[in-house]
C-alpha cells in the first residue's frame, strides 16, 4: 500500500477511534446520571421530609427560658432530629412580615406565643407515625397546641412514590437505551475493519487471536470513555454544588465514588462485550458478506 495511503488510512481509523469514544462518553453520561439519581433517590426523599416542621405553640404564661428547657427534653426523644426555639420578638418579626407592620398595633399586647420548631427523622414523616408523636409532644406541661401539617406529610408521601415510579421506569428505560447506543457504537467501529479481520482469518489466526488486539482496544476504548464522563460529571456537581448548595450536599464523597465506579465498568463491560460478539461475528462471516 502506498505512504499516502497508509497515513490516510490511518487519519480515518483515529478518526473512528475519537468519534467512538466521543459517542460512547455521550452515552455513559446518562448512565452516570441514572446512577446518580439512583443512589441519592433515598437522600432526596430525605431531604424533602427532614424539611418538614411540626410547630408547637407554647402556653402564654411559659417564658422563654421555660420553652428553651422543654425544647430541650423533646430533643432528647428518639423521632426528633432537631428543634429551633421561635422566641417572641422572633415571631413577631416574622408576622410583620408576612402580614405587614400595622397588623399588631390592633393588640394591646403581643398576641404571639413562644413556640418550638421540631424537626422529625425522615423514617417518622408518615401519617400513622404523625399520630403516634402528635399525643407524645401534647403531653408537655408547657405545649399548648400542635400543628402537626398532616396533610402536607400525607401530599409529600403521595408525591415521591409518583415520582420514584416514574422515575424508575424513566431510568430502566434509559439504561436499556444506552447499552444498545454503546453496543452499536463499537459494531460500527469494528465494521470498518471488518477486512482486517477477514484477512486475520486467512492466513489462519485463531479467534481468540483475533480478538486479541481488539478486546485490549475495547479495554482502552471503555476506559477512557468511563475517565472522560468521570470529569464531565464531576465538573456538573460541582457547579450544583456551587448554585445549590443544599441539593449539591446530597452528592458526597461516597457517592460521586459509586457512581464513578459504575460508570467506568458499564463502559468497560458493554465494550468487551459487544467486541467480543461482533469480532467472532465478522471472523466467521462469508467474504461476499463483508460487502453489504
Amino acid at each position: 500500500m502506498p505512504k499516502g495511503d497508509k497515513k490516510k488510512m490511518k487519519r480515518r481509523l483515529t478518526g473512528a477511534y475519537v468519534s467512538s469514544v466521543i459517542s460512547i462518553s455521550l452515552v455513559l453520561l446518562l448512565i452516570g446520571t441514572a446512577a446518580a439519581l439512583i443512589l441519592n433517590a433515598g437522600r432526596v426523599s430525605n431531604y424533602f421530609k427532614e424539611n418538614i416542621q411540626i410547630s408547637l405553640l407554647c402556653a402564654p404564661s411559659v417564658s422563654e427560658s421555660q420553652a428553651a428547657a422543654c425544647a430541650s427534653r423533646i430533643d432528647s426523644l428518639p423521632f426528633v432530629r432537631s428543634t429551633e426555639l421561635i422566641g417572641k420578638a422572633q415571631g413577631e418579626k416574622e408576622l410583620k412580615e408576612m402580614l405587614g407592620e400595622d397588623f399588631l398595633s390592633v393588640f394591646e399586647t403581643a398576641p404571639i406565643p413562644v413556640s418550638i420548631n421540631v424537626g422529625l427523622r425522615a423514617e417518622y414523616v408518615s401519617a400513622d407515625s404523625l399520630s403516634r408523636i402528635i399525643p407524645v409532644l401534647q403531653a408537655f406541661p408547657e405545649v399548648e397546641e400542635v400543628e402537626s401539617r398532616q396533610s402536607l406529610v400525607e401530599a409529600l408521601n403521595r408525591n415521591l412514590s409518583g415520582i420514584s415510579a416514574v422515575l424508575g421506569v424513566f431510568i430502566l428505560l434509559l439504561l436499556f437505551i444506552s447499552f444498545i447506543l454503546i453496543g452499536n457504537t463499537v459494531r460500527l467501529s469494528l465494521y470498518a475493519r471488518r477486512f482486517t479481520i477477514h484477512t486475520m482469518r486467512l492466513v489462519g489466526a485463531t479467534r481468540a487471536f483475533i480478538r486479541r488486539p481488539f478486546m485490549a482496544s475495547a479495554l482502552v476504548q471503555g476506559l477512557v470513555s468511563g475517565l472522560i464522563t468521570c470529569g464531565v460529571l464531576y465538573g456538573a456537581i460541582v457547579l450544583i454544588q456551587r448554585s445549590f448548595p443544599q441539593i449539591g450536599g446530597l452528592f458526597t464523597t461516597d457517592i460521586l465514588l459509586m457512581v464513578a465506579g459504575v460508570v467506568l465498568a458499564c463502559g468497560v463491560l458493554i465494550c468487551l462485550l459487544a467486541t467480543f460478539f461482533t469480532v467472532n461475528k465478522l471472523a466467521l462471516a462469508s467474504e461476499d458478506s463483508l460487502y453489504y
